[in-house]
């Protein structure tokens, strides 16, 4: 309207497809919320934990900030085929964090590991499994991402998102995930109750009393 040069008393406003449009854009970060939530529950009741499933959705900021990082450089908004690729995000990046996680936790609890050796051994263990399947779903996207042609500019964004998300997650997160595990491990056990080292000392006592008792 500014471009136009109208006059004062004429005024212009979104209206059909584009209104709808503005109003799912306003409920975006409703979306996002929800699905973190959603991934935090499923988390919670698979770990039967509070403390890990933050640890593994500490890896998705880092893959939000590469989505928005490669929108800016390739000139895009953040419309709603970028928010699907961010979405989708969600579940490809904290794979990464399932993985580190799920492998120091067993460490701990049938190895009786300290959490720093723990998560250590899982980043050297799971480091080739989440490159390979990063770069599996990084390559999948890199088509999206160039594609030219008809529909292209819907299905560009939505590969960018994935491809900038993926790559910067990739970067962070190996480091990033550790230090937040060793963090809350600290911080459970510091307002969480009994630590691990107190459970695994009740298993030798109990153990060593059977055969007295028999």
């Amino acid at each position: 309207m500014a471009e136009m040069h109208a006059p004062p008393g004429l005024r212009g406003d979104a209206a059909g497809d584009a209104a709808a449009f503005a109003q799912q854009s306003s409920q975006q970060p409703l979306l996002i919320l929800a699905a973190l939530i959603a991934v935090y529950i499923v988390l919670g009741v698979l770990y039967e934990s509070l403390a890990h499933p933050l640890t593994i959705i500490s890896t998705l900021p880092p893959a939000g900030l590469g989505a928005l990082i490669a929108l800016r450089a390739a000139g895009m908004e953040l419309s709603m085929t970028a928010l699907i690729g961010v979405i989708l995000l969600i579940g490809i990046v904290k794979k990464n964090g399932i993985m580190l996680v799920d492998f120091a936790l067993e460490g701990e609890r049938e190895r009786r590991l300290k959490p720093a050796v723990a998560i250590y051994e899982a980043c050297l263990a799971r480091f080739r499994p989440i490159l390979m399947t990063t770069l599996a779903a990084l390559l999948g996207a890199v088509p999206l991402a160039i594609a030219v042609g008809p529909g292209s500019e819907i299905r560009r964004p939505l590969g960018i998102t994935i491809v900038g998300g993926l790559l910067v997650s990739q970067m962070l997160t190996l480091y990033t995930t550790p230090v937040i595990y060793l963090l809350l491990d600290r911080l459970h056990r510091r307002f969480g109750g009994r630590s691990r080292e107190a459970e695994a000392a009740t298993v030798p006592v109990s153990a060593a009393a059977e055969p007295q008792a028999h």
